[in-house]
């Protein structure tokens, strides 16, 4: 009897892969991922390399009776959010229940999928991604739909950005004792913004008989002596 070690590693490892796809909905796992104690994500990846399963048919249909995608044109990393919204969309059937900050397995689904919708990246997907998100009932969303989806931003002045660089370091210093040369990195939806802290103190005391009455006020209140005067 000739026993064919390398089909029964195969078949091991699917039995993994199929346990894996059971909590995941995919096989497009990361590298890292293990299931029943075998690097399942690592042996995914390396089947997936061209030549990999040359000679080899039959673990391609196998592979394929578990995930149709399980080898996609596409990223894996889009196969695996899409699986998620899949399921997802199949429970529900209704767009507003994936919306940003909606996380599985670490990911934000909701994120990725307003992302998807969204023109530019909807025109950027490939034919066959876009069938797959179209079945779902997933459809890119309106030019207008897309702009009043975007979170509004607010000008934020000089003074308020010193304003607030000043109470965090005051808040993380405990005192307002600052050296003409720190920079302190303040972050303002979402984006950081680098406020020269030194700078701004020195040259708002010069001119403080030039502030207004309000921005004396917010000095003051951070506990600046000469503001309050």
């Amino acid at each position: 009897m000739v026993w064919n070690l390398a089909d029964e590693r195969f078949q091991e490892n699917l039995e993994a892969a199929k346990a894996y796809y059971e909590q995941h909905w995919t096989l497009c796992a990361p590298r890292s991922a293990t299931m029943l104690d075998r690097p399942v994500g690592q042996w995914l990846s390396n089947l997936r390399r061209a030549g990999a399963l040359e000679g080899h048919p039959e673990w391609e249909t196998a592979l394929r009776e578990v995930d149709e995608d399980w080898n996609p044109s596409w990223p894996p990393e889009w196969q695996r959010h899409y699986a998620v919204v899949r399921e997802m969309l199949a429970e529900e059937s209704i767009l507003a229940y994936v919306e940003p900050g909606a996380t599985v397995h670490g990911m934000d689904i909701g994120k990725w999928l307003t992302k998807q919708r969204t023109p530019k990246v909807w025109k950027a997907l490939t034919d066959r991604q876009r069938e797959r998100l179209e079945a779902i009932g997933v459809v890119p969303m309106a030019t207008e739909l897309e702009e009043a989806a975007k979170p509004p931003t607010t000008p934020v002045s000089t003074f308020d950005k010193g304003i607030a660089a000043l109470a965090q370091y005051k808040a993380r210093e405990g005192t307002l004792t600052v050296p003409r040369g720190h920079t302190e990195v303040l972050m303002i939806d979402g984006q950081e913004h680098q406020v020269k802290l030194g700078v701004f103190l020195s040259n708002t005391k010069t001119r403080r008989t030039k502030l207004t009455t309000h921005k004396l006020q917010a000095l003051a209140d951070l506990g600046l002596d000469w503001a309050a005067a």
